[in-house]
């Protein structure tokens, strides 16, 4: 489900078919992402690429690691454990997944898998609207202080040339909703959990938002808005997303891990890290090259998606 995916599949034009559950996925996280619309902060001066005006692009931009510093879904757990959702053992797990998460620096299937599997059990049977709830202040006791400053700045730059742009990542809808509206971005592709009469069943509808689904959940949005990828950017520090990279015209690597950075390197995108403090070299892509998002419009929260029977 979270396999990692071989590299030169994604190396010719002809991209390869996706699996059912991966276009499931990302539909249902596109749909999402369209449902609802509503409100809208980094400091790093620092970008130069945005360019107004363009109203067939967007900018999509990975979370974890990318955007914030660790996992959503294991910030989350936290907080979840602290309301008493779930036993110390649990916590121990979560824990052991954040500190790996960390140190190696990279989306690790087994260890994601694990984490998602983990989640749905704790949110079976539980509201919607109370998950939601609880989302805001977990973001603020865990996540908020755990923004990327020069990755928030490069997503301002897109916000302040008048484009949209998007969050995609594995964590729940939910989540990432919470982070892109707390953010002022326009709305967030996430993982979509079944729910029934508001209340989560444990499942999916389809696979987690990762890999190939994010590529797919991209594809989708810009069918719905009307948009050309070739004008589009995203970034990310995974590997794993080089399918989601490779979809748009303007690929960035951000925080990259080893392989994307060699990846990276070899087709000649943009690199930026900020784990260090310093700039990751820029690799010559014209000053043009972030062209952004969709122009105008305010910022947008994504409404989660409910499958019903």
């Amino acid at each position: 489900m979270l396999d990692r995916m071989a590299a030169p599949g994604w190396l010719t034009p002809r991209r390869r078919p996706a699996t059912a559950r991966s276009v499931l996925a990302g539909e249902a996280a596109a749909e999402a992402a369209r449902k609802s619309e509503s409100e809208s902060t980094g400091d790093v001066p620092e970008p130069e690429f945005p360019v107004a005006g363009d109203t067939r692009a967007a900018a999509f931009f990975d979370l974890d690691n990318t955007v914030m510093q660790g996992a959503a879904l294991f910030h989350f757990g936290k907080g979840l454990y602290k309301r008493h959702f779930f036993e110390r053992r649990e916590l121990a797990r979560f824990a052991w997944q954040q500190a790996w998460f960390r140190i190696a620096g990279v989306e690790d299937p087994a260890h994601m898998q694990d984490a998602r599997d983990s989640a749905l059990s704790i949110v079976k049977g539980r509201r919607v609207a109370e998950l939601t709830s609880i989302g805001e202040e977990i973001y603020d006791e865990y996540m908020a202080d755990r923004i990327w400053p020069g990755t928030r700045a490069l997503a301002q730059a897109h916000l302040d040339a008048g484009q949209k742009v998007w969050l995609v990542t594995a964590a729940p809808v939910e989540t990432a909703t919470i982070i892109a509206r707390r953010l002022g971005l326009t709305g967030a592709l996430g993982t979509v959990a079944e729910s029934v009469g508001g209340v989560y069943t444990g499942r999916l509808v389809g696979e987690p938002l990762h890999g190939p689904a994010k590529a797919e959940a991209v594809r989708a949005l810009a069918a719905a808005e009307g948009l050309d990828l070739a004008r589009c950017a995203a970034y990310s520090d995974s590997y794993n997303d080089v399918p989601m990279l490779s979809l748009v015209g303007h690929p960035y690597a951000i925080n990259p891990d080893a392989k994307l950075r060699k990846y990276a390197r070899d087709r000649e995108w943009r690199l930026r890290d900020y784990r260090t403090g310093r700039k990751a070299a820029r690799i010559g892509v014209p000053a043009a090259a972030g062209l952004g998002a969709v122009a105008g419009g305010t910022a947008a929260a994504v409404a989660i998606h409910r499958r019903r029977h």
